[in-house]
């Protein structure tokens, strides 16, 4: 053992634009609230740092306690910034303070929003050096919102006793949405104008620049949300222009799948849901169903296979085929209920179906969440064939509930869903190769076919879906090994747990 070797926590600092239950538009609040938990379960000493946005309900911004207060340098301006601290379930969360950029009605969508997260991610990196509670071993940054933590960091903290050993963890959650704007940035917001290799590297053509570029070219170590993502990102069609970076840069990407709070998400104690179930006692679910079918008015047949189609409605979920094959289901007695909300031209087709067949098919446009419990609990199929998708949620949730996914193989639902083998009895789920239509329906209807005819086989694929382990610890251990290899100074504080 090294004679520098310390023995202490890896004190994780987790930069998120948003966090449950806090804020949240997507997935990347979910994880913000629960893989730092996790971490800490882990043995890392974790604490998370967010805007504090205005729509923060009220009873968690009465009880922040002002921490600290400083101005922030951004190019040729110093604006204020307080930070606010409030502890929940024994995890520490920071707020970011200032009412010019967070005070809004919602938490994107602004014409200024490059400004605003150049701002929280140089407030970030402001905290580490001022505020000795935030101080950290690593600093793990998460989408576009906080990707200038590490350009930041590296070119103007370096000096700062606080920052200078501080390692970058950057996550992908979606490549999509990279924070691209005017090179006119550079000097006006981001004051680097004058240091050409961060002008280089955040340029992405003669007269723009791109956030998410900046943190893949300066972070020590990249990471995604599954596996097949990892590798997808790596080519031109799933890359989004970053591909070469990806591929350049793949001895520091790690692709690691995303997990759910299992505590929440479990038929046993949900308390959305019409009757409890668990795996040794199944009769639960059949009610469920029964109530379901009822709710959504959709006949109330329990030899009917329900599939239920959770999330947003766009055309990255595949819904293109779902449309086409609609028709061919419903001649099958097959029955559909989709819940969510999205692009108008979706919105308007699913209403159209669930006003043309009745009580075979019921679209819901909108978010609710206590439906969306008892649909997972409900339905016997979850179809799920996105174009992409980078980890996905509900293919999890659903196998809790002994809901089984119909996926298509592309990234986490690749990673989390085995597809079922006749042979063996093998899988927890169904999945399909191609963005066809036909393909998705055969695979669909192969699975109503075992529902219809094999309800041992059934059974069997419900216990292993619902055994399926999509905890967050999982991934929490995957994380603290690349902090340590990070930080090989730093020794684990206790001992890691089995997985």
């Amino acid at each position: 053992m090294s004679t520098n070797a310390k023995r202490r926590k890896m004190r994780v600092l987790f930069a998120s634009s948003e966090a449950v239950p806090f804020a949240k538009t997507g997935g990347l609040g979910d994880v913000a609230g629960s893989l730092p938990r996790a971490l800490k379960h882990a043995g890392a000493k974790a604490a998370v740092i967010l805007p504090k946005y205005s729509t923060i309900p009220q009873e968690y911004q009465d009880r922040m306690k002002h921490v600290a207060d400083f101005y922030v340098p951004l190019a040729w301006r110093n604006d204020y910034c307080g930070i606010e601290k409030l502890t929940l379930q024994g995890l520490d969360f920071y707020f970011v303070d200032n009412e010019s950029y967070f005070k809004r009605d919602s938490l994107y969508g602004y014409f200024d929003d490059g400004e605003r997260f150049a701002f929280f991610a140089k407030a970030v990196c402001e905290a580490i050096a001022r505020v000795p509670e935030l101080e950290c071993d690593v600093l793990h940054c998460n989408d576009w919102q906080t990707a200038l933590c590490p350009v930041f960091l590296r070119e103007f903290y370096r000096e700062v006793p606080a920052c200078n050993n501080v390692k970058c963890v950057f996550t992908v959650h979606n490549v999509k949405f990279q924070g691209q704007y005017g090179d006119k940035m550079l000097q006006d917001v981001l004051g680097v104008d004058d240091i050409p290799a961060a002008r280089d590297q955040l340029r992405c053509d003669a007269d723009s620049i791109n956030f998410m570029k900046g943190a893949l070219c300066y972070s020590d170590w990249l990471t995604t949300v599954s596996p097949s993502y990892a590798c997808e990102l790596q080519m031109p069609f799933f890359g989004e222009g970053l591909d070469g970076i990806f591929r350049r840069r793949s001895n520091i990407l790690s692709g690691i799948l995303n997990g759910i709070d299992q505590g929440i998400w479990n038929p046993a104690t949900d308390s959305m849901i019409p009757r409890n179930f668990s795996p040794k006692d199944m009769s639960g679910k059949a009610e469920c169903k029964r109530a379901l079918q009822e709710e959504l008015g959709l006949a109330q047949d329990p030899t009917r296979p329900l599939v239920v189609s959770i999330g947003r409605l766009t055309n990255q979920k595949g819904l293109g085929l779902v449309r086409y094959a609609m028709d061919g289901l419903m001649a099958r007695g097959v029955q559909v209920a989709v819940l969510g909300t999205g692009d108008a031209d979706q919105e308007e087709a699913f209403s159209y179906f669930s006003n043309k067949y009745g009580n075979q098919m019921c679209a819901r446009i909108a978010f609710d969440n206590a439906l969306s419990h008892r649909m997972y609990a409900g339905g016997d199929l979850l179809l799920m064939p996105s174009e992409f998708e980078p980890c996905g949620l509900s293919q999890m949730i659903a196998m809790r509930y002994g809901t089984l996914p119909v996926v298509r193989e592309t990234g986490g639902l690749r990673d989390s869903v085995q597809p079922y083998n006749k042979f063996t009895g093998e899988g927890t789920g169904f999945s399909f190769a191609n963005m066809n239509a036909d393909e998705m329906a055969d695979t669909l209807l192969g699975a109503c076919e075992i529902f219809w005819t094999d309800q041992k086989a059934w059974s069997q694929l419900q216990q292993q879906a619902m055994a399926a382990d999509f905890s967050w610890r999982r991934a929490a251990n995957d994380y603290m090994d690349i902090y340590h290899r990070l930080h090989p100074e730093i020794i684990r504080y206790n001992k890691r747990r089995d997985r």
